[in-house]
């Protein structure tokens, strides 16, 4: 007997949005939790600072939950959540009239692992998470996007990945290695670079 693969991010999604149609309220907050991060990522992929992102990815929950007998098939809610957060965010810049800077990625705590470090390790993690940032900020606005997804999503699916950033599938996988290659170069580079 083969082992089957593992559901993709589509195949979850659709799973707890059928269930969520079917009267299972409860399943709406785990499809939030599933998808949010690949919805984040495109919002901010379109250069939406973080509390304009926050508004488009509400907008776009409070639309599926309004419509949510309109989607025929299961299947495509990741598609049409990704669709709707990409083209309120055209909206809004184009309300706007202008580009919405994104600022540095966020120093964020993972995990509260700083709270278990002594200061020394965590000064050293500290300075390590802002060498890294700032190499990462510094790549292609491309690379950023597709690093950002591929780095923050437990089993990214290629297809949603593909479909967030408006990349071909197979070009997924040599684009990621390109750019992790040259994210390795310029941290190699960086004289403050701490290798373990």
């Amino acid at each position: 007997m083969t082992p089957s693969a593992p559901p993709t991010l589509a195949d979850r999604a659709a799973a707890a949005f059928a269930a969520y149609r079917e009267g299972d309220r409860e399943r709406m907050g785990e499809l939030v939790d599933l998808l949010t991060p690949i919805l984040w990522h495109t919002a901010r992929g379109q250069r939406l600072d973080q509390a304009t992102s926050e508004d488009v990815i509400q907008t776009a929950w409070i639309r599926l939950v309004e419509g949510a007998e309109a989607i025929a098939e299961p299947q495509a809610v990741l598609a049409w959540l990704i669709t709707t957060v990409r083209r309120e965010s055209w909206r809004v810049l184009k309300r706007d009239g202008r580009s919405i800077p994104v600022e540095e990625f966020p120093e964020t705590e993972p995990d509260g692992l700083l709270a278990a470090l002594d200061p020394a390790a965590e000064a050293m993690l500290r300075e390590d998470q802002r060498v890294l940032w700032r190499a990462v900020s510094s790549l292609s606005e491309r690379c950023q996007a597709l690093l950002r997804i591929i780095a923050f999503i437990d089993r990214p699916d290629y297809g949603a990945v593909s479909e967030a950033l408006g990349m071909p599938v197979g070009s997924i996988g040599p684009t990621r290695g390109r750019c992790l290659a040259k994210l390795r170069g310029q941290l190699a580079a960086d004289p403050t670079w701490s290798t373990p």
